[in-house]
């Protein structure tokens, strides 16, 4: 068919330009569309066209420009029918290899609870970063009757979205990532209750005798998380040395009857931490009480290697620990005092003993010192305000 004025090729060679009449709403209307090669079917060989309109032709003819200029450089992205639903389920099942078993549970309950009704049926290359931030407004501020969820859900989720669209971008499916422009919900830190010296001595009374009193004084006295406590093991505990390695925590699958399971500290790295001798005591003590354990089990006993064990040297239960805790604390008259509180005592009593920040980091196993210098500044600000208050008394002796 010969070309006629409203159908000619671009200049550069690009693609074909025409006007095209469209019919909406019973109403007739001119536009101009263009149509350039982007790729070819690896099967058949046929070229695959992309489609572009516009009023003008000066429009289309620079859209088509654009695309052409992607598809020299190698980067466009070929059109596709895959939605975000289509590409999660790819994400979830293939690429979390590499995250810890707690953290893919967690990212594919977000997929499947929050993400994917809300988003799942908009194509992938559609996806746009208004309508991922309008997502996240709605479960911070959802409609009447449905409760909100707290700001470090949605912060953990638009995580889960961010990691799930970088590897669309990785693997070709998306030139840029909508999430990098979204703005999630500013998280505020809980407010941490360390146990006060009178707090302190009330509780150490309150424990004593107590199934768990060595494990509640060990991570009181070191700073341990429950989790790294609890998947202690008597290899990693060196009596010679008076040190203990923390290359563990002892986790539980989240599912009706999940097995347990040892995953690595929280920042991924192991530490090794020098003991006080009244706390290496404490683990000579709980040697001789598991002892005690083994005998009264006889063959029921399961041998595991761990520092804390159930009374048949089971693993020992999360539940058991934090439910035995909050009737202690609750004795005491310290009811708001959650299992990580023992955790935040030890720093804070640390710090004000005189431990630098640097070997609090280190024990406590934080990734910097300005994150724990940023967790306990209210304390150093009382022992600044103290040393301030030395040094007046110093000056007032030479002023006399």
């Amino acid at each position: 068919m010969p070309r006629t004025k409203d159908m000619r090729r671009s200049a550069n060679g690009t693609g074909s330009i025409r006007k095209k009449k469209v019919r909406r709403n019973g109403r007739e209307y001119e536009c101009w569309e263009g149509r350039i090669t982007v790729g070819f079917d690896p099967d058949s060989g046929k070229q695959i066209q992309k489609s572009v309109s516009g009023k003008t032709q000066k429009e289309v003819a620079q859209k088509l420009q654009e695309i052409a200029v992607e598809v020299g450089r190698g980067t466009y992205t070929m059109p596709s029918k895959m939605t975000v639903k289509d590409w999660l389920a790819i994400w979830t099942k293939e690429y979390m290899e590499d995250v810890k078993e707690s953290t893919a549970f967690l990212y594919t309950r977000y997929v499947d609870k929050y993400i994917v009704p809300k988003l799942g049926s908009i194509k992938l290359e559609a996806l746009t970063t208004p309508a991922i931030q309008a997502f996240y407004n709605g479960l911070i501020h959802p409609k009447e009757g449905v409760n909100p969820l707290s700001a470090k859900t949605v912060k953990n989720i638009h995580g889960a979205l961010h990691k799930a669209l970088q590897q669309a971008v990785l693997v070709g499916y998306l030139r840029t990532n909508p999430v990098d422009a979204c703005k999630p919900p500013r998280v505020v830190r809980k407010e941490m209750h360390p146990l006060e010296e009178d707090q302190v001595s009330a509780f150490l009374t309150a424990i004593q005798g107590h199934p768990h009193e060595y494990l509640y004084k060990i991570v009181l006295f070191t700073g341990l998380r429950e989790g790294e406590v609890l998947g202690l093991t008597w290899d990693c505990v060196d009596f010679e040395r008076g040190t203990i390695l923390i290359k563990q925590q002892l986790r539980r699958e989240q599912k009706k009857g999940g097995q347990y399971y040892f995953t690595t500290p929280k920042n991924g790295k192991s530490r090794t931490l020098t003991l006080a001798p009244s706390v290496l005591q404490l683990f000579r003590l709980q040697k001789l009480h598991q002892n005690g354990l083994r005998v009264e089990a006889g063959e029921l006993w399961e041998e595991h290697n761990m520092v804390f064990s159930n009374q048949f040297g089971g693993y020992l239960s999360y539940r058991t620990v934090y439910d035995c805790f909050k009737r202690i604390v609750s004795r005491i008259g310290t009811p708001g005092t959650r299992f990580h509180d023992l955790r935040h005592t030890y720093a804070t009593m640390a710090i004000r003993a005189g431990d630098d920040i640097k070997t609090v980091q280190e024990n406590l196993g934080h990734a910097t010192a300005a994150f724990t210098l940023d967790i306990y500044g209210h304390v150093t600000a009382g022992m600044r305000q103290d040393s301030a208050n030395r040094m007046e008394g110093v000056i007032q002796a030479f002023s006399k």
